[in-house]
């Protein structure tokens, strides 16, 4: 079982992780979570090494039993503007904006990030194999973009969203070469990894 907190002493602790960071399409998403000191649950853990039942039944126990959390996501043209980076940072402090409980001390999945106003923080590699709170942020931002990019699937069917949820897999990168660009992509991510089919912007 993951731990349950960095520095008990600076509790309230909140979690704080982000999913769709390496996507080519879509926003990136972050979520913010602060667990009783009391938790337990012997299967939550990094939301890649979970299927997607695991995922949607621990989103459940999390946002019934986390004292707060909060998701936020950032679009796509920001990305662009800012690099993906900076997006998921921003992210991560919309999210701490929405919680309905100031945390005292903030573990980030990761080592980059920028200080949340006065409120200390500790960047851990890793940390959403480590600790529950990011392990739990890990789970909500995995599941809400999930259920963004099956939206993104209906309206552009035929990118197969549903299926690699907007990273450069094989089925995306033909259907970016065959259909074009939609305005959900990531520009600066397409130029980067598709220049070999020369499509231009």
């Amino acid at each position: 079982m993951l731990a349950k907190y960095f520095q008990k002493r600076l509790w309230p602790e909140a979690g704080c992780d982000e999913a769709g960071r390496g996507c080519l399409a879509g926003p990136v998403f972050a979520a913010a979570v602060i667990l009783p000191t009391k938790f337990k649950n012997e299967i939550l853990t990094d939301s890649k090494r979970l299927n997607e039942k695991q995922r949607n039944e621990l989103r459940s126990i999390i946002e019934r039993e986390a004292v707060a959390y909060a998701v936020a996501a950032i679009d796509e043209q920001t990305i662009d503007q800012i690099n993906i980076l900076k997006a998921a940072i921003k992210a991560m402090h919309t999210a701490l904006d929405q919680l309905k409980v100031r945390p005292a001390h903030i573990i980030v999945d990761g080592n980059k990030f920028i200080n949340y106003g006065q409120i200390k923080h500790t960047c851990i590699v890793k940390g959403d194999a480590k600790f529950m709170s990011i392990a739990a942020a890990s789970v909500l931002a995995k599941t809400y973009r999930d259920q963004w990019m099956m939206q993104l699937a209906n309206d552009y069917p035929h990118y197969g969203f549903d299926k690699h949820k907007g990273y450069g897999t094989a089925l995306h990168c033909d259907a970016i070469k065959k259909f074009g660009y939609t305005p959900v992509h990531r520009k600066s991510f397409v130029v980067k990894s598709l220049q070999q089919f020369s499509i231009p912007f």
